[in-house]
C-alpha cells in the first residue's frame, strides 16, 4: 500500500464526512461493484430458492445470513481501486474463494449480528489480524468511529426494508388497469389452486435485487470510515506532506552541500570546544543551590505526605466503623434534643398522611374503573328494547302463553297436534326474546333464528331449537305430522331446558 498512489484525498475527516466519501467512492466504481455482486449473489439465491422451494422463509433467511461472505468481494475491489488499479470482473470473481479462507466461520457465527460489521471487516481481511491482536486493534479503531459504524448498520437495515417494500409496491402498480379491475391477490391465489409459493419467492427476489444496489454502498462506507480512522491514528496526511517536502528538497541537495562546506570555516576552535562544559553535565555548580541539590529536595518532598501515602497491609480489610470519622460532639448533642425528635415524628406523620391521601385520591379518581373490573356485584342491566308481541303472525308475548307450556302442548297433541306444535314453537320464540334477549325481527327467517341461537353457544338449546324448527317447518309447509313418540320427546326436552313453569331451571 503506497499512500502516494491513493485515488482519494488523504486527510482527517469527521466520521459522517467519511461516510459521504464512501458514497462517492461507490458511485465511482458502481458498475463493477454492482455487476460483481449480482454475478456472485444471484446464482446463490437461485440455488437456495430451488433447494428450499417449499419453504420460502428458510431460503430468505439463509441468503440473508450469508451476507458477510458476499461482502468480502466489494471490499477487495475497493481496496484495489483506492491504492492501485481496480481489478476486472473476472479477476475479482476469481479472488473470492481465496477471500473466504480468512475467518469465515466466525463471521457467520458469533460475529454475524455485529452492528460494526462493515467497519470490522477490513481489520480481518486487509490486516489479517485475529484473536487478541484483532480485539486490541478494533478497540483502538472504534474510539470515535464505533458509534457511527453502528448507526450505519441500523440505517442500512431500515433502508433495505423500505426499498424492499417499495419494490413490491412498484410491481403491484405496474399491473395494467384493465387487469386490475377484475384482479386481486385472493383471486390470484385461488386461481393457482393454493400453489402460491411463487409469490413469496418473487418477494424474496425483490430483496436480492435491493442488495445489488445497497450492499456495495454499505461496504464502501465502512471501508472509508476505517481509512479515516487510520489516517487520524497514523498521521497519513503528515506523512504525505513530509514525502512531498523531501521530493522538493531533493533537487536543492547540491546547493545545500556547498553552503555546508562554506559554513565549515565559521565553526568554533577545537580547543575552545574542549574547554567548554558539556551540555548534559552538572549545571549551576557555583551557585548556593545547585541543580543536583534541588532535584534531591524535590524528590524528598514528593516522597512525603500528602504527596505520598504508603501503607502495607497483609490481610483483607473492610470499611470498619472505626475507620469512619466520628460525628462532632455538638451534632450528637443536637440530635438528642426532645423538640427535634418531636419534629421528626410530626414530619413522619405528615408524610404518612400524604401517602394515604394520595391513595384515597387515586381510588376516587379511578372509582369507575375499579367498579367495573374489581367490584363483583352484578352490573346494572343496560337498557333493552321491549320484546315484540308477535312474530310472523304468531303471538309470542308471555301473557299469551300458558304457564306450563309443555303440559298444555301434551294435552293438545291428541286432538290438535298442529296447535300443540305451534304452542311449543311460540314458547321457544318467547323464551328467546325474553330470557335470552335475542334481537329477533319480523323479517328473520327460521334459518336466521337458528343462526342467532347458535351464537349463544348453548349446545342443548341449539339442538332442541333445530329439532323443533325442522318439525314445525314440516308441519307448516308440508303438512307432515311428527310421530307421537317424538312429540313426547319434545315436551320432555322443553321441561329439561325451561322447567315446568317455562323458565330456565
Amino acid at each position: 500500500m503506497r499512500l502516494t498512489d491513493a485515488s482519494i484525498a488523504i486527510r482527517p475527516r469527521s466520521p459522517w464526512e467519511a461516510l459521504d466519501l464512501g458514497v462517492l467512492l461507490a458511485r465511482r466504481h458502481q458498475r463493477l461493484l454492482m455487476l460483481s455482486w449480482a454475478a456472485l449473489t444471484l446464482p446463490v439465491f437461485a440455488l437456495l430458492t430451488w433447494l428450499c422451494w417449499h419453504s420460502p422463509p428458510l431460503a430468505m433467511f439463509l441468503f440473508w445470513w450469508l451476507k458477510p461472505a458476499f461482502e468480502r468481494l466489494p471490499l477487495y475491489i475497493l481496496s484495489q481501486a483506492v491504492f492501485d488499479e481496480p481489478p476486472s470482473l473476472g479477476q475479482a470473481l476469481r479472488q473470492w474463494p481465496r477471500l473466504l479462507r480468512v475467518q469465515l466461520l466466525p463471521s457467520l457465527l458469533w460475529r454475524r449480528l455485529s452492528l460494526s460489521r462493515s467497519f470490522n471487516l477490513p481489520v480481518q481481511q486487509l490486516e489479517g489480524l485475529a484473536g487478541p491482536d484483532r480485539q486490541r486493534r478494533l478497540a483502538m479503531l472504534r474510539q470515535g468511529s464505533g458509534t457511527t459504524a453502528r448507526w450505519l448498520t441500523l440505517a442500512g437495515v431500515h433502508l433495505e426494508g423500505a426499498l424492499w417494500i417499495g419494490a413490491t409496491t412498484l410491481f403491484y402498480l405496474m399491473v395494467p388497469h384493465q387487469l386490475e379491475v377484475d384482479w386481486s391477490w385472493r383471486r390470484l391465489i385461488e386461481a393457482a389452486n393454493g400453489q402460491w409459493l411463487w409469490v413469496e419467492h418473487l418477494t424474496n427476489a425483490f430483496y436480492a435485487l435491493v442488495l445489488v444496489f445497497w450492499e456495495p454502498l454499505y461496504v464502501a462506507c465502512g471501508f472509508t470510515l476505517y481509512l479515516n480512522r487510520r489516517t487520524e491514528l497514523e498521521a497519513w496526511d503528515l506523512e504525505l506532506v513530509l514525502r512531498s517536502l523531501r521530493q522538493r528538497l531533493s533537487g536543492a541537495a547540491p546547493l545545500l552541500l556547498v553552503v555546508a562546506i562554506g559554513l565549515t570555516g565559521l565553526a568554533p576552535d577545537s580547543k575552545a570546544a574542549e574547554t567548554a562544559a558539556p551540555f548534559d553535565g552538572a549545571r549551576l555548580v557555583h551557585q548556593p543551590l545547585t541543580s543536583q541539590a534541588s532535584r534531591q529536595d524535590i524528590k524528598a518532598i514528593l516522597e512525603q505526605p500528602p504527596f505520598s501515602n504508603k501503607e502495607t497491609l497483609h490481610r483483607w480489610r473492610l470499611d470498619q466503623p472505626e475507620d469512619k470519622p466520628a460525628k462532632p460532639a455538638n451534632l450528637s448533642a443536637l440530635l438528642e434534643q426532645p423538640w427535634l425528635k418531636a419534629l421528626a415524628r410530626g414530619m413522619e406523620a405528615l408524610l404518612w398522611g400524604a401517602v394515604l391521601a394520595l391513595v384515597a385520591l387515586v381510588i376516587w379518581r379511578y372509582r369507575s374503573w375499579l367498579r367495573t373490573f374489581v367490584n363483583r356485584r352484578a352490573r346494572p342491566s343496560a337498557y333493552r328494547p321491549e320484546a315484540p308481541e308477535q312474530l310472523w303472525g304468531l303471538a309470542v308475548s308471555a301473557h299469551s302463553l300458558p304457564d306450563d307450556i309443555a303440559s298444555h302442548a301434551q294435552q293438545l297433541w291428541a286432538d290438535n297436534p298442529r296447535e300443540a306444535l305451534g304452542l311449543l314453537y311460540r314458547g321457544l320464540l318467547s323464551r328467546l326474546l325474553n330470557d335470552y334477549r335475542l334481537p329477533l325481527q319480523e323479517s328473520d327467517t327460521e334459518g336466521q333464528v337458528l343462526a342467532k341461537v347458535a351464537a349463544l353457544h348453548d349446545p342443548a338449546l341449539e339442538a332442541f331449537s333445530q329439532v323443533l324448527t325442522r318439525h314445525w317447518q314440516a308441519l307448516a309447509y308440508g303438512h307432515q305430522l311428527p310421530a307421537q313418540a317424538l312429540a313426547m320427546q319434545l315436551c320432555n326436552d322443553w321441561r329439561t331446558l325451561f322447567g315446568a313453569s317455562g323458565s330456565r331451571p
